[in-house]
């Protein structure tokens, strides 16, 4: 695999504007040489071909890592983990799933980041179930929503909407609020030093006009065909199946075999096979789905 210390590195004797000015220069991929490139690296472990199709995504990467600005972690070092994450994804890339790199990699880069940063802020202290969990990375989106963006602490109202609306209670709210709020950046922070490529602000990256291509990726037409065809294949489950395996397998946090199994009054292991067996039904109605289009879904 494609070796790290490799790749361009932020750094801050280094300055993330110029970091960011740097990954620019690498093109990005058409669909077919990306095609070609992941087929080196699975059939030849051709390294060239691998550092290739990271390079061409560090931007991807580096976009994602903004999105996580706000907690109060050193930029760099996000930036970085969004990066091994994307050297993962590409290690385990299957071209032939019919799906693009970045809409793959998207998923490595985000889990990376996030590990980092839930070592960072201490599990032991924020705690570990799937509720604080989703808390701790949607409070900032949850607010926004109900227009409570104002720095300190939250009006009572507020508290019971977030408390309620990602069902937590209020206390974890309030405390995950005051941990939070002392590290918002502003968009118009100068990223880095400035140098004589000129100072870089956090909105200059965001609203890079080479982002939409990078998001293009998860946009193919592919893409949409293979949604429509697993929104078409569910019917295929019956209800409890469909929940089961939604809840398990199409979330962003999947709810435990434990919650599962008092949810039906059943056991685990019985929550466990309708899981597999509803994975298995739903796979097999692909296939078929793909079969009649002309494409191929991988066992």
């Amino acid at each position: 695999m494609t070796s790290y210390a490799n790749l361009p590195a932020p750094s801050p004797e280094q300055g993330l504007n110029r970091y960011l000015q740097e990954i620019r220069k690498f093109p990005l991929l058409e669909p077919e040489e990306e095609y070609m490139l992941a087929k080196a690296w699975v059939d030849h472990q051709d390294s060239e071909s691998a550092h290739k199709l990271v390079t061409s995504h560090l931007r991807l990467a580096a976009k994602i890592a903004m999105g996580y600005r706000g907690y109060g972690l050193p930029q760099a070092e996000v930036i970085s983990e969004a990066n091994v994450g994307l050297m993962q994804a590409v290690k385990r890339f299957d071209p032939e799933k019919g799906f693009r790199l970045a809409t793959y990699a998207m998923w490595w880069i985000r889990a990376a980041i996030q590990e980092y940063i839930l070592r960072s802020w201490s599990l032991v202290k924020l705690g570990t179930t799937s509720a604080q969990k989703k808390l701790f990375f949607n409070l900032r989106k949850a607010k926004s929503k109900i227009g409570a963006l104002e720095e300190g602490d939250l009006r009572p109202e507020n508290v019971a909407q977030i408390a309620h609306d990602l069902n937590v209670t209020e206390d974890e709210v309030i405390s995950m609020n005051r941990r939070l709020s002392g590290g918002d950046a502003s968009l118009n922070a100068q990223v880095g030093a400035a140098d004589g490529d000129g100072a870089t602000q956090w909105q200059d990256w965001l609203e890079d006009e080479d982002a939409d291509q990078a998001e293009a990726y998860a946009e193919s037409d592919e893409l949409e065909i293979r949604r429509a065809m697993l929104v078409a294949a569910m019917d295929v489950l019956n209800e409890r199946e469909k929940d089961i395996l939604m809840q398990r397998r199409l979330r962003d946090d999947p709810v435990t075999l434990e919650e599962l199994s008092t949810q039906y009054e059943v056991s685990r292991e019985r929550i466990r096979q309708i899981e597999v067996r509803a994975f298995e039904k739903l796979q097999d109605r692909m296939r078929i789905l793909a079969r009649d289009k002309g494409m191929t879904i991988p066992s």
